[in-house]
């Protein structure tokens, strides 16, 4: 436990997100109902014995910083462990993170301070089970300076990731950050893959103090792993590639870069089905997560005697089905479904409040939102475009706070007071209904 510090990056804006992350940073983002993607790294390193985490925030880390308060705080600080968030000091230079290995490098203190003869390097928006342990008995066997995660992608992914070379001994000879397909060059074990690394670095602390500090001083320098310490490094460092796949020539073990609209709607997908490609619930590496006093999920009937039913999906606490039907969907906690309504293949986000008659296909719903009786999207996409929604390039409907015809919860009114959340009929909540969306949106 005390030879590693893990660092998590998680300061990413989450542009290509947009508009899920207009009000949080991405590793807040929720995942799989009841998990953020944070949970995802957190939950590898807890799994794996690696107990001393600082999380980098930077962009709209509020979310975020309440989250890590409220589901990591378990750890014994006794002993030495501690998951801990570290927000954009200045302390190298007056400027926000310039790149990962900047933010990093604003960070020495923390690491020069921990004295950890390690460094692990992660992102905090990639989905994957992990075990560091692995990596970390490869870079002790191989004597490297740094170890990399790779895994093996087709060749028309290579414009995704930094593709490597390597040799019989699995040290990197040539590493590449996002080249196109022509170019890409390709494993020797496989012919028609390439070797991509996963953004999963092992550092020996001493290299990795030397190498930010040079960095730091290259006015050149994009400040980044990938672009400048990694390529730099090969010329007088051992650098060893840590294969995640495995298999070479035979399927990966599941490994997901949710950076996108569409891939953050695969990846919920993922969890579903009688085999799903990521599991949730498996015991010998269980994903931890903040747990709401919330009430059980409720399957009611509805106007006219219609059962509230979900088949094939992940329904969180706190969720209300009346006379609805949820099929091959991941629903947060706080969801409602009215009467009459169908949800089909769609990631709806915490606290939203679905209408009666309604018909939602392939969506992803942002959190806070009322739905209002009737609303159709994602089954003609050519009425989704017309009524101006926001369609990704897989043709995944976003419904949003800006999206026609729909409310956000939690807008302030100008006499003051919060707009409440009705239920899913539009009818008035009690107390108890009020206070709970009120605080939800805070």
């Amino acid at each position: 436990m005390h030879e590693v510090l893990t660092v998590l990056l998680a300061g990413g804006a989450g542009e290509r997100l947009d508009p899920l992350t207009r009000e949080h940073c991405k590793p807040a983002i929720p995942f799989g109902g009841i998990y953020r993607l944070v949970d995802i790294p957190l939950s590898n390193c807890i799994n794996s014995g690696f107990y001393k985490i600082c999380v980098l925030t930077q962009h709209k880390a509020l979310a975020l910083n309440r989250h890590i308060r409220q589901a990591w705080g378990f750890l014994p600080p006794e002993l030495g462990a501690f998951v801990e968030v570290l927000p954009p000091m200045k302390r190298k230079r007056d400027t926000w993170y310039l790149g990962t290995a900047d933010a990093v490098y604003q960070n020495m203190a923390t690491l020069t301070e921990e004295a950890a003869p390690y460094t692990l390097i992660l992102s905090a928006d990639h989905v994957y089970k992990m075990d560091y342990r692995e990596m970390l008995a490869q870079h002790l066997r191989q004597r490297a300076d740094v170890t990399l995660a790779t895994t093996h992608v087709d060749p028309s992914e290579a414009n995704r990731f930094g593709i490597i070379s390597v040799d019989d001994r699995h040290r990197v000879t040539a590493f590449e950050e996002k080249p196109t397909a022509t170019k890409a060059s390709r494993s020797r074990v496989d012919p028609d893959r390439c070797i991509a690394s996963l953004g999963i670095y092992l550092f020996s602390t001493s290299v990795l103090l030397a190498a930010l500090s040079e960095d730091a001083e290259d006015s050149h320098s994009g400040h980044d792993f990938g672009h400048d310490i990694l390529p730099k490094l090969l010329r007088h460092h051992t650098v060893c590639a840590h294969d995640f796949a495995e298999r070479p020539g035979g399927p990966s073990l599941y490994w997901r870069d949710v950076g996108t609209v569409d891939a953050y709607y695969e990846a919920n997908m993922d969890l579903l089905g009688r085999h799903p490609l990521f599991v949730l619930d498996a015991s010998d590496w269980p994903l931890r997560a903040a747990s709401p006093p919330l009430p059980p999920a409720r399957f009611a009937l509805g106007d006219g005697a219609e059962a509230g039913m979900a088949v094939d999906s992940l329904v969180s606490p706190g969720c209300v089905i009346e006379g609805g039907r949820v099929s091959h969907s991941v629903l947060s906690p706080r969801v409602r479904v009215g009467s009459h309504s169908r949800v089909e293949d769609t990631v709806v986000l915490g606290n939203v409040s679905i209408g009666g008659s309604c018909h939602l296909r392939r969506c992803v719903v942002e959190e806070n939102l009322v739905i209002p009786d009737g609303f159709i999207a994602g089954v003609r996409p050519a009425d989704d475009k017309g009524a101006g929604h926001c369609v990704t390039g897989a043709g995944v409907v976003v419904l949003h706070s800006e999206s026609p015809g729909i409310v956000r919860v939690g807008r302030l009114e100008p006499d003051g007071r919060r707009r409440p959340m009705p239920l899913a009929q539009g009818k008035p909540r009690g107390r108890e209904g009020v206070l709970a969306a009120a605080v939800s949106s805070t």
